[in-house]
């Protein structure tokens, strides 16, 4: 379990960034070779790829290298990992405020 949340931190710091989100928001769309990937955004290939190294080793997506061009796609895996979290942390907080609902509720007609 510790593993687990470890990794989710690092899927959560990864999608912090803008730019890392925007490239994941591409990638859903299936797998894209670097130069594409780096094209929208001004900044140096160097800089660029470092973002591709967050999201590669958060587990977000994955690279191939064929011949000179690395591709990259997406893990959904690793996405529906974050998004069953923070599914159940939703519905925790609904069960919560659902209980402290019905308590003033309960609260109000003991005072009327």
């Amino acid at each position: 379990m510790p593993n687990q949340m470890a990794q989710l931190n690092l899927v959560f710091q990864a999608l912090a960034d803008p730019t890392r989100r925007a490239v994941v928001e591409r990638l859903a769309r299936g797998p894209t070779a670097t130069s594409e990937l780096a094209q929208p955004f001004k900044m140096a290939l160097p800089s660029f790829l470092q973002h591709m190294d967050v999201l590669q080793k958060c587990g977000l997506v994955l690279s191939r290298k064929s011949g000179r061009v690395r591709t990259y796609e997406l893990t959904p895996n690793t996405l529906r990992e974050a998004e069953d979290w923070m599914a159940s942390q939703r519905a925790l907080w609904e069960r919560r405020l659902d209980q402290l609902d019905s308590f003033l509720e309960d609260l109000k007609e003991q005072s009327e």
